[in-house]
Order: C-alpha cells, then sequence, then structure tokens
C-alpha cells in the first residue's frame, strides 16, 4: 500500500477532466507536491500544482521531464486521446496516432519514472483504462485501451520486486470533454479521482469506477453475443 500524504506525484494531462480532478484531489489528501502536466503547461490553473510541460509520445519530452522531476513517488498516467479510428476505412496514420498517445505515450513516460521512484524508495503507478478495454466497439481506441491494459498487467508483474505497485484503473463515461458527445449517464471526475486514489492507497490491482465497467467485466466469461448482441441479430 501507499501513502498519499507527503508523496510527490505526478499526473499527465493534469490541466483538465479527470487529471484536474485528480490534482486537486491529491492536495486534499496530503501530497507534498503535484506535477500536473500538459502540452501548454500555462493551462494548469491548480495553484499549488508544479505546471510541467509533457507531450506522452515524444521521447525528447519524455525524458526533460523526468530530469525536471527527480523526486517523483507515484506516476499517474492519466494522458490520453480518443481518436476513435474504424479498421477498414480510416487511414492507417490514424490508428498508429491513437496507439502512439495511448499504449507508447504512458510507455514511455513509465520508463523514465520507474527508475526516479525505485531510487527514491518506492511507489506506485496507476494506469487509467477504459470499459472500452474489454468491449471492441470503438476501433482504436478500444484496441489502444485493451494493448494498455495487457502493459498494465505485465508492469505489475515486472516492477513488484523493485518495490513498484501498479494499479489500473478502468471507467465508463466521464462528464468531461472527450464525452461530451453522450447523452446517457455519466461519472463525476471528482468521483473517479476519488477512487482511483483510494486504489493506490489501498494497493488495489484494478479500481472498477461505475457500475457499467463492473457489469461489462463481469460479462468477460459469456459467449460472445452477450457483449455483442449484434453478432447475433437476426
Amino acid at each position: 500500500m501507499t501513502n498519499i500524504e507527503g508523496s510527490v506525484v505526478l499526473v499527465t494531462g493534469g490541466s483538465r477532466g479527470i487529471g484536474r480532478a485528480l490534482v486537486e484531489a491529491l492536495y486534499e489528501r496530503g501530497a507534498k507536491k503535484v506535477y500536473a502536466t500538459a502540452r501548454d503547461p500555462k493551462t494548469v490553473t491548480h495553484p499549488d500544482a508544479v505546471p510541467l510541460a509533457l507531450e506522452v509520445g515524444d521521447p525528447a519530452s519524455v525524458a526533460a521531464a523526468a530530469e525536471q522531476a527527480q523526486d517523483v513517488t507515484i506516476l499517474i498516467n492519466n494522458a490520453g486521446a480518443s481518436v476513435n479510428a474504424n479498421f477498414l476505412d480510416s487511414p492507417v496514420e490514424d490508428i498508429r496516432r491513437e496507439f502512439e498517445t495511448n499504449f507508447y505515450g504512458p510507455l514511455l513516460v513509465t520508463r523514465a519514472f520507474v527508475p526516479i521512484i525505485e531510487r527514491n524508495g518506492g511507489g506506485h503507478i496507476l494506469n487509467f483504462h477504459s470499459v472500452l478495454s474489454w468491449v471492441g466497439i470503438a476501433g482504436s481506441y478500444s484496441a489502444s485501451k485493451a494493448a494498455f491494459w495487457s502493459q498494465t498487467n505485465s508492469l505489475r508483474l515486472d516492477l513488484k520486486p523493485r518495490g513498484i505497485e501498479v494499479t489500473g484503473l478502468h471507467v465508463g463515461y466521464v462528464d468531461t470533454d472527450m464525452a461530451a458527445h453522450v447523452d446517457g449517464p455519466k461519472s463525476t471526475p471528482e468521483s473517479v479521482a476519488a477512487q482511483a486514489l483510494d486504489g493506490i492507497e489501498s494497493g488495489a490491482f484494478e479500481v472498477l469506477a461505475d457500475e457499467l465497467t463492473r457489469q461489462v467485466k463481469a460479462g468477460l466469461s459469456a459467449e460472445g453475443g452477450a457483449l455483442y448482441p449484434q453478432l447475433t441479430a437476426v
């Protein structure tokens, strides 16, 4: 288990949405310092946060951020993109772009910060996934999140001997800009942030942040038609 009180945390995509809620919640729980990253650090508005420029898909940008944040003990890989490219019709470049942000981006950040966290006595990594990690209805987005889920599961095994715990958070729709087009039920960023931090402090392997996510995870052992009713339609 990892204590947030007194910790030094880096949150990717920390200027808006869930990232901004995480920064606020971390300070409320007693974090010593929170680096909030964004492509444009001027968009970070929390008065106590340390703004940090970061483009997760750019190795040079990741290296520069790691050089400036040598005291990190908790890493939260929150930044992501939603391209939703179709595998048959969309340009392959769009599919690659989604994977660059949602899979390779957090991998680059993790590889840069693992030695730092280890050197600082160990700590925690939290990776943000999606209910769509388990349901392939959003093209490249679903595939990139499924790959990221697998990455998280592998990292958990690799990092335990190094004193670093890993939590994966899965969530459905959240009331942020990314889900502005959705009319259905949405979690609040504050609720998701609170559950994410609870997962870090309890050492949870996974956090399922809403009822939809819990239902889909529970149904993974069912036949394909249960998750994809269109396959059984007459």
